[in-house]
């Protein structure tokens, strides 16, 4: 803390604010450091990625719960229990395609499912805290699977798929403007200590 005095200067009558350093004990006021203002994209992205890990760690537990149980049982009482037409060609499809579904299928599908919770988790609290590392990993997954979802675009055009590759392009642009900025920064900042 500092205290300020006002005195003259005799040169031009003005007066003048001189500064004198005191003990942060003295002072009868206490200031907090100001408090870090977070990146409203970084936050954004990050409660995208926080969400993501919630969906996957859900469907990574409903599939869990599904080991060592006839899936297609299972979807029958799912049936019943909504109400559905268990005549209906949805239904159907959904039991013929839960026959392929064995033991060492569903327990890859579990643990698929809870490594991208996991991904998503790391991604979602280092945007947070703001680490350049997550920054540089949330780009380069992102980048990863662009090609794909594009891919499945040209494979099936539906709404669902371009919001995806929508948002998945915007975080991509706005992950990479930023780590392209912090670099400029940092080539500047290096060329003036070696010119100075």
């Amino acid at each position: 803390m500092q205290n300020r005095c006002a005195s003259v200067n005799v040169e031009t009558g003005r007066s003048v604010a001189q500064i004198f350093p005191t003990a942060m004990s003295d002072s009868p006021f206490r200031l907090s450091p100001p408090l870090k203002r977070h990146n409203p994209g970084l936050l954004i992205i990050s409660a995208l990625k926080l969400g993501q890990a919630l969906l996957f760690f859900a469907v990574g537990v409903g599939a869990f719960r599904l080991l060592h149980k006839d899936v297609g049982d299972v979807l029958e009482k799912l049936a019943y229990h909504l109400r559905f037409n268990p005549e209906s060609k949805f239904i159907n499809f959904l039991l013929i395609k839960s026959s392929i579904l064995d033991q060492p299928l569903l327990k890859r599908i579990v643990a698929v499912f809870f490594i991208y919770a996991g991904l998503d988790l790391v991604e979602g609290i280092g945007l947070y805290l703001e680490k350049t590392w997550a920054e540089y990993l949330t780009l380069g997954i992102t980048a990863s699977f662009l090609p794909w979802e594009v891919f499945e675009i040209f494979r099936k055009l539906t709404v669902i798929r371009v919001s995806l590759l929508t948002v998945n392009v915007l975080v991509f642009l706005y992950l990479f403007s930023l780590v392209t900025a912090r670099a400029k920064r940092i080539h500047k900042a290096r060329s003036n200590r070696q010119d100075g």
